[in-house]
């Protein structure tokens, strides 16, 4: 549920009601405020090669929640350590890959090896925590440097057999094991530092233990910056998240995947004015081929800091291959001319070789001119406005060409993502002159080769995306809807005064 200032009282109230002691696994309802990935620009939800998925403010309440030190995702809740001594699962509010909200959180107490509570903070200063291959939890711990196993996160612990003796040797107290990821063969763990004589972390693979020198991307190289987080999708990347803190430029964040191969890439970096605090903690989560982060703010128990909970998505083709760009295609630009403005479009002339020279066709024989934009789809639920516009010659015998033979997604590699455009058609190779273009991502219309349901298999052809003028596309969408038009599942979905495509040409890109 949401908050502001003018609930401030009412909150309070309702927490001091639900906060119990924290070793009894409490269940605590939280209280959250949305937040934009930048104040100053609502709609701007990229950052590098992440994506911006929705993030929240936590209110601290009663029972203190805060001080969150390390993240991992697992059965579909978000676990973290606190640097109080605490555990915390998180069951989150998602609306399609949106974050917008965190329906409870589960607190309880990190027990020693004798199952009793940890009390002092030298003891209890938990800094990161990973799931072993065997279901097990791993936590480590700052400022005595010992790695312990948890077969429960609410049972005693025992020592961990995880190497890390070579990577702590003179750490400072509180300058330690700050960062502990299990990857598909082995660990990952980094400590606090970064830039010293020292390597910062240490990749242990079976019985080999490899020292190396993760360096703090720019500007973070210069600010005193080093690891606080890490984690490893199934796939053998890693993202480590650094952070840095100065009283001159305030916080300071980057995330920096590392493949297979040793490639790492900066994927993204932030500053103020960008919503940022001292971010230490992060999480992958893998949703078939989409690979999200989640990240974390440590409010160090004081009211000057909060604590966030933010998730990003990761580009495909860092998730798959960080360091290695993606190939160039070629491409032919075209503008579309319409009487509420004008939109760009890149066409894939190498990847969808028959779809582009097909509409290109259209566009040098000027069978284009005149048409119209006349079908709003429109999706309900999630981030508005969604679905497609539907645009072209609708069947006009004298203006349509004979149909083509049908690409799938699956050959060309393209898909229905936003601002994509794809061929409208009947049965596999009628497309003609008529063509759609998504309004965010409409993956569903993909190829879907093993679909039980033959009609969904073939998907639709993407053959091209918008690069220029969205906001026109956006703007004819939102345009009036003739409630009784169209026929069956068109119904419903035809514009009142359909948008007049007065030019449509080719431009250099």
């Amino acid at each position: 549920m949401t908050w502001n200032s003018a609930l401030a009282a009412a909150i309070a109230a309702v927490l001091a009601s639900l906060a119990v002691s924290a070793a009894a696994n409490d269940e605590i309802m939280p209280f959250t405020a949305p937040v934009a990935l930048d104040p100053g620009k609502p709609d701007n939800e990229t950052l590098g090669e992440l994506s911006y998925r929705g993030g929240l403010e936590l209110e601290p309440g009663e029972a203190e929640i805060g001080g969150i030190s390390g993240l991992e995702w697992h059965g579909g809740q978000l676990y973290g350590v606190m640097d109080d001594g605490r555990w915390l699962v998180m069951t989150l509010d998602e609306l399609g890959d949106r974050l917008i909200d965190i329906r409870s959180i589960t607190t309880g107490a990190l027990l020693d090896t004798d199952g009793k509570k940890l009390r002092r903070k030298d003891a209890a200063d938990a800094e990161a925590i990973a799931r072993g291959p065997s279901g097990e939890w791993f936590i480590s711990f700052e400022r005595d440097h010992r790695i312990w196993r948890y077969d429960g996160l609410d049972g005693p612990a025992r020592p961990a057999d995880i190497a890390a003796a070579d990577l702590l040797v003179g750490a400072d107290s509180n300058k330690g094991l700050e960062t502990l990821a299990a990857a598909s063969d082995g660990w990952l763990l980094c400590g606090e530092w970064a830039g010293t004589e020292t390597p910062n972390c240490l990749r242990q693979t079976g019985s080999e233990i490899a020292a190396l020198e993760i360096a703090a991307p720019p500007p973070l190289d210069e600010r005193s910056s080093a690891p606080t987080d890490a984690d490893c999708a199934s796939n053998g990347v890693c993202y480590v998240l650094f952070r840095s803190y100065s009283r001159e430029w305030g916080n300071a964040a980057s995330v920096v995947a590392i493949g297979v191969d040793g490639e790492r890439e900066t994927l993204a970096t932030w500053t103020p004015p960008l919503t940022i605090d001292n971010f230490e903690g992060l999480a992958v989560r893998e949703d078939g081929q989409r690979t999200y982060l989640y990240l974390a703010s440590d409010n160090n128990f004081s009211a000057n800091q909060r604590t966030l909970i933010m998730k990003f998505e990761v580009s495909a083709r860092a998730a798959a291959t960080p360091g290695v760009p993606d190939p160039v295609f070629e491409t032919v630009n075209v503008v579309i001319e319409t009487t509420m403005g004008e939109f760009t479009v890149a066409l894939e002339t190498e990847r969808a070789p028959i779809t582009a020279a097909n509409f290109l066709r259209y566009v040098d024989e000027d069978r284009f001119d005149g048409t119209q934009c006349y079908r709003a789809m429109r999706v309900a639920g999630g981030e508005q406005p969604a679905g497609f516009l539907q645009c072209g010659a609708q069947n006009h015998p004298d203006r349509i060409l004979p149909g083509i033979a049908h690409e799938p997604t699956n050959v060309t590699g393209l898909s229905h993502t936003d601002g994509a455009l794809s061929m409208a058609r009947f049965e596999p190779g009628t497309a003609t002159g008529d063509f759609s273009i998504m309004i965010r991502d409409q993956r569903g219309l993909d190829a879907r080769p093993d679909a039980e349901d033959p009609a969904l298999r073939p998907g639709f052809a993407v053959f091209g995306y918008v690069v220029e003028g969205m906001e026109v596309v956006h703007a004819i969408h939102a345009q009036p809807i003739a409630p009784n038009e169209g026929e069956g599942f068109l119904k419903g979905q035809m514009l009142a005064q359909p948008v007049k495509i007065l030019d449509v040409r080719r431009v250099d890109p």
